[in-house]
């Protein structure tokens, strides 16, 4: 079961993560979205296609663009479609 906390809360949590390139990618069902607060940041890969950020907002405080995910990815990478990932220098996820 792979888990990610911030500021005392759970932002996900499964047994059903991919893992790629070392990041967890964690499926959409798991996220608690009460946290997540979609930004117009995006960045681009060769081979898994166009990323977008969440900042993630726990008690009014912001965690800039700590998440990321890929909602139309590549084909080599459409195991992720729509999963998410986090910055592990800006959250704690455990494995």
């Amino acid at each position: 079961m792979a888990k990610v906390t911030w500021n005392g809360v759970v932002l996900a949590e499964s047994d059903a993560c991919e893992v790629v390139e070392g990041n967890q990618y964690f499926p959409p069902d798991s996220l608690n979205m009460d946290y997540f607060k979609p930004i117009s940041k995006t960045t681009g890969c060769p081979w898994k296609g166009t990323a977008s950020y969440y900042d993630i907002v726990v008690d009014g405080n912001v965690n800039s663009g700590a998440a990321w995910y890929y909602a139309e990815p590549k084909p080599a990478a459409n195991n992720i479609k729509g999963y998410v990932a986090f910055y592990s220098n800006k959250v704690k996820v455990e494995a």
